[in-house]
């Protein structure tokens, strides 16, 4: 690669390393090509982008941005994953490490505040965004429903005891 094609791979994940909420990296050091795919299928599914680049030239991009707290874990085979949701790039790369031995999840960065391998699981385990609109939304819409079944309860009560009235009659 020259020195032209460095600081273009440079400036891109600098911007990159910038607009991201989230940053995981792992070693993946013994991955065949086939679960590299399933990898990045996953984690696009997920809505988020994983990229190998050289420990040198990410380094160089992280310098500057809140994500620099992950350089130390830049040694080895490393791949970068990173999301703009705060919880896509851990929950994916920690599905994918349940079912890899050899995927190996070294820490992270979210925002400014550094995360160890434990704290990108801890993330992962939190409810991503929709799921926690949905559930607001839920929350928003249980009292409408409770008032309506109250209001139709009355009702329904009486009817029923009308019917227990008219069927005892009957059977007499």
């Amino acid at each position: 690669m020259d020195r032209a094609a460095k600081k273009e791979v440079v400036a891109t994940l600098n911007g990159v390393f910038k607009d991201t909420k989230v940053v995981v990296v792992a070693h993946y050091s013994g991955l065949n090509v086939p679960q590299m795919q399933a990898l990045r299928k996953q984690m696009k599914q997920a809505g988020a982008v994983v990229k190998v680049a050289k420990n040198r030239l990410a380094k160089l991009a992280l310098d500057g941005t809140d994500a620099a707290v992950v350089v130390p874990h830049l040694t080895g085979p490393t791949r970068n994953a990173y999301s703009g949701d705060p919880i896509a790039a851990p929950k994916a790369a920690a599905d994918f490490a349940k079912g890899n031995e050899k995927f190996v999840i070294l820490g992270g960065a979210m925002g400014k505040l550094a995360l160890d391998a434990n704290g990108v699981r801890a993330l992962a385990a939190l409810p991503s965004l929709d799921e926690l609109r949905a559930k607001i939304i839920g929350l928003v819409q249980a009292p409408a429903t409770k008032v309506a079944q109250l209001l139709n309860a009355p009702g329904a009560k009486v009817a029923r005891v009308v019917q227990a009235y008219a069927s005892k009659g009957e059977a007499a």
